[in-house]
């Protein structure tokens, strides 16, 4: 099947989550990156030398000495993925909206705007019906959000048994890893050997954006999940990957078997749409006792997969188990371009000139 190949910028092109954009679609079959966009400082260099390279891969030979442009309306591409941090994400990712372009972001600013999808496609890819609100769209621009890289965690892990038994409410925990923190981060004194028990804004988003996320899509507008949850956030001294122990109540009876048997067939409803950068399991359901762990098991799926494991019964509730969330790829970068390709399957993404055509 003949599949357009589409341009594509990068804001933010210079920081962590930037640089993880330009990683994962270094080589990817349907997006080329075009443009790589960040602050007036880093622009007119060569990107090698702009950005202060964070990856354990070398800079992508193909945009090593493509030039870093201002931010600006004028861009040479058919949407953005925004890596932008939320300080200054707010305004330009308006304003490009507004001139047009789609923007797939990964910073906050904007999702929890009841016009714009907080979307994880394996979840609710039927939330994106809500772009036709979007005062963007009737110049093309739109505006699309990725969830908290720890909300994707605990929504991956929820779903099913949201779907299979309801759930009423959720205790959290999390063990965060410091990238999720950007660069330069958390600072070495504060990291090492140590563990900091608080992330301005985690908790609040993790109790907040699951609702949106699990909620029903009624007359164009969502009608959040009813669901009460308690976060706890912590930074732990580990690269990549979010660990969470989530404890559950469940709305209807269920055995630990029932549980794990959910989880482990738990099949996605885009499996079929052939989206070059979902995982063939979105979960990864461990037996052992002492799995998943963050050094082993982030990886999985190329990082777009969500492991489960110590499924188990609560003492307080009815089921806990531990999550592990790869939280750069599938918690940010790589969940924003599956976004993108869920977007350009469902024909709200389109190349802004005449397509060069590849074979998907």
């Amino acid at each position: 099947m003949a599949q357009p190949r589409f341009r594509v910028g990068i804001l933010g092109a210079t920081g962590a989550v930037g640089q993880k954009f330009v990683e994962l679609l270094a080589d990817h079959p349907w997006f080329e990156i075009s443009v790589l966009a960040a602050s007036d400082r880093s622009a007119g260099k060569p990107y090698r030398e702009a950005a202060n390279w964070i990856g354990s891969r070398p800079i992508p030979p193909q945009v090593a000495e493509k030039e870093v442009v201002p931010i600006s309306t004028e861009l040479d591409c058919d949407f953005v993925f925004s890596g932008l941090s939320a300080d200054v994400a707010g305004e330009i990712e308006g304003q490009l909206a507004e001139a047009g372009y789609p923007v797939i972001s990964n910073a906050r600013n904007y999702r929890m705007r009841e016009d714009v999808p907080l979307l994880i496609p394996e979840i609710n890819p039927e939330h994106t019906a809500l772009i036709e609100r979007q005062p963007w769209r009737a110049k093309g621009g739109f505006i699309v959000t990725n969830p908290n890289c720890s909300t994707v965690g605990l929504v991956c892990a929820l779903y099913p048994l949201v779907r299979a038994f309801g759930v009423e409410q959720v205790h959290v925990t999390t063990l965060q890893a410091l990238s999720g923190a950007g660069y330069p981060g958390v600072p070495s004194l504060d990291a090492t050997a140590n563990v900091i028990p608080f992330i301005g804004g985690e908790e609040e988003k993790m109790a907040t954006e699951p609702r949106k996320i699990l909620g029903q899509l009624v007359d164009g507008r969502i009608e959040p999940a009813t669901i009460r949850i308690s976060a706890q956030c912590n930074r732990v001294p580990v690269l990549e990957g979010h660990l969470e122990c989530i404890s559950v109540k469940l709305a209807r009876p269920a055995s630990v078997d029932e549980v794990r048997e959910v989880l482990r067939t738990f099949r996605s409803p885009i499996a079929e749409l052939g989206l070059p950068t979902a995982p063939a399991q979105l979960l990864h359901v461990f037996d052992e006792p002492h799995f998943p762990q963050p050094r082993r098991h982030a990886e999985l799926g190329r990082g777009m997969t969500v492991s489960v494991g110590r499924i188990r019964p609560c003492e307080v509730f009815d089921v806990k188990f531990v999550a592990l969330v790869h939280n750069t790829i599938r918690g940010a970068a790589g969940g924003a371009v599956l976004n993108a390709e869920l977007l350009v399957r469902q024909g709200y993404l389109k190349p802004r000139r005449s397509p060069v055509v590849a074979e998907a």
